[in-house]
């Protein structure tokens, strides 16, 4: 599903990649973690192909990078990032933004097929937005509109669903409601790779874990066996503790800093 091997970047004088190697497959859920710089969104740019490697190489659903089409890729991975949500016409309706998932449209210039439509309003009904589907966008609240956009990436039967630190800017409420969302996606033959700075966004559904630091991939592998607080510790140079209550790990920090 994803394969990095040895990837390196580098930008001027700086290494920002220094051999990372990860490896998903098909079906599962994995949330990549670590401080800020650690390389994170890079990692990311790889995975859609908007950022090519100095060295390395980068499988995604079964395709080199390099060697194929890279559009006709994207067209199989949902892609939900805080620079997406400010593009579109806050003016328009929200099911007119959900239906644009399936063609890869900002905004609808033309009629739309019955059978398009009546699948946004099954999308937005998943994510329980459908009593909103006549609003416009801009009326949304945040949270309203981060699960939009679940329900926009659907549209498109994604095979890989990528997600970059999509609850930043939400209040606990609003947070748990999109994470609720989320998992309502688990029954789905579908791939996630979810980027996150907070460890509590680790909902039962993502049952794996990727560890960043300086640019490395330090640990990757079944989430109860990479959030310990030894590892942990050592990627964000804390002491800290690992509670688990409902097969989610909830953080505490303590001891001399």
């Amino acid at each position: 599903m994803i394969h990095l091997s040895q990837l390196t970047f580098r930008r001027g004088e700086r290494d920002i990649l220094r051999g990372v190697d990860l490896h998903i497959e098909r079906g599962q859920h994995w949330m990549l973690l670590g401080r800020n710089g650690c390389g994170k969104s890079t990692v990311l740019e790889m995975i859609t192909g908007y950022l090519f490697p100095t060295s390395g190489t980068v499988d995604v659903l079964g395709n080199r990078y390099g060697q194929v089409d890279l559009r006709e890729v994207r067209k199989k991975i949902g892609y939900i990032s805080p620079n997406l949500i400010e593009k579109f016409t806050l003016r328009d309706p929200l099911w007119e933004i959900v239906v644009g998932g399936a063609f890869a449209y900002l905004r609808i210039y033309e009629e739309v097929p019955s059978e398009i439509k009546d699948k946004a309003f099954r999308e937005l009904e998943r994510v329980g937005l459908l009593e909103l589907a006549d609003q416009p966008f801009g009326s949304l609240s945040q949270g309203e509109r981060k699960k939009a956009m679940l329900a926009r990436t659907m549209m498109a039967s994604p095979d890989l669903l990528i997600l970059d630190e999509p609850c930043a800017g939400l209040d606990l409420y609003e947070r748990e409601k999109f994470l609720g969302a989320l998992s309502g996606f688990s029954s789905r033959d579908l791939s996630m790779l979810y980027v996150t700075h907070h460890i509590e966004e680790i909902v039962p559904l993502f049952t794996h874990v990727a560890l960043m630091s300086d640019g490395r991939i330090a640990v990757q592998g079944a989430k109860r066996e990479v959030l310990v607080p030894e590892l942990l510790q050592q990627a964000y140079d804390l002491p800290l503790t690992v509670d688990w209550a409902y097969d989610r790990p909830w953080i505490r920090v303590g001891g001399e800093q």
